[in-house]
């Protein structure tokens, strides 16, 4: 199962908290996921999805709160090979009525635009609304892989106002234009975390939550990781740079006339060519501080550069 499709599954298991939450959900499911023909023989509500938490959340809510029949035909794509399923709600008395309670035509039987407003008026009808956009066109990315969330609708007017609901749980989605729809999306995982855990799954935030901390200390390995070899590689260029003034000593015949503590340095370093100056300290008798070793290579430096 897809990380999304546990998403989905886990939203529609969770309980309203009032007596108008699950009209919220289904308004939502059938406003992402819904298509409304008017034929000779009247109006019919046909929803399609290839998800089966929004088939039976459909269906289950569809009896439970408008006392509707519905009719569920299971197909499979010829061409996808992908099963889905085509919930109808055909012309039958209270379908009218149905329609206008659930914000998809108004009172003078127009098509509402964006997200009605008798239908989000409570706080808790507000996120039972966005759980069911995000059941029926909701896109969770795998937290393994990326951070990305979002809900595909058909019209710029209901994308905005669901952006909307989105910042009154402190999140800012955004929405983009997408061949012909529109998606509402959100690619931070603390806001994704937020919102999920808004609607009450939190099973979902916990498998983001855990990728999350899985990625930073991957993260933080991988900057030790090429620290350390930024780190190995200066040394290595020091180490070489100073075997190279050993050998310009030598080539200009003042090696014998350095000082004995520059000496004694140049024999170390010649020695042992690819140790650290603090290693290349340690191994001195007496030993000696990073420091002083490094005034010496500075101190080799100028000699050599003089001639």
């Amino acid at each position: 199962m897809s990380f999304t499709a546990e998403v989905r599954d886990e939203l529609s298991r969770c309980e309203p908290v009032c007596e108008y939450c699950n009209l919220a959900t289904l308004a939502a499911l059938v406003r992402v996921s819904g298509t409304l023909s008017i034929t000779g023989e009247g109006r019919r509500l046909a929803v399609t999805t290839e998800t089966g938490a929004v088939a039976r959340t459909m269906i289950n809510l569809t009896h439970t709160v408008l006392k509707l029949k519905t009719t569920l035909t299971p197909r499979r794509s010829v061409l996808h090979k992908v099963r889905n399923y085509l919930i109808t709600l055909p012309e039958q008395p209270g379908l009218d009525k149905a329609l206008v309670l659930l914000g998809i035509l108004d009172r003078k039987g127009r098509l509402v635009a964006g997200v009605p407003k008798h239908i989000v008026a409570r706080p808790c009808c507000r996120l039972a609304y966005l759980r069911g956009a995000l059941i029926a066109g909701g896109f969770v990315a795998d937290p393994k892989g990326d951070f990305h969330l979002e809900i595909a609708v058909s019209g710029e007017e209901l994308a905005r106002g669901l952006a909307r609901l989105i910042e009154e749980v402190g999140v800012r989605a955004r929405v983009n234009p997408r061949r012909g729809a529109y998606a509402v999306y959100i690619k931070s995982a603390p806001d994704i975390c937020r919102l999920l855990a808004a609607l009450g799954a939190a099973r979902s935030v916990a498998g983001v939550e855990d990728a999350r901390a899985m990625k930073q200390v991957k993260n933080n390995v991988n900057r030790k990781v090429n620290a350390e070899f930024a780190n190995q590689s200066r040394t290595a260029d020091a180490a070489q740079h100073q075997v190279e003034l050993i050998a310009r000593a030598h080539a200009l015949g003042i090696y014998d006339t350095l000082p004995e503590a520059l000496r004694s340095f140049c024999d170390l370093r010649a020695a042992h060519p690819d140790l650290s100056l603090r290693d290349l300290g340690e191994m001195a008798d007496p030993p000696l501080s990073k420091s002083a070793l490094y005034h010496r290579v500075l101190r080799l430096e100028k000699l050599v550069g003089e001639r």
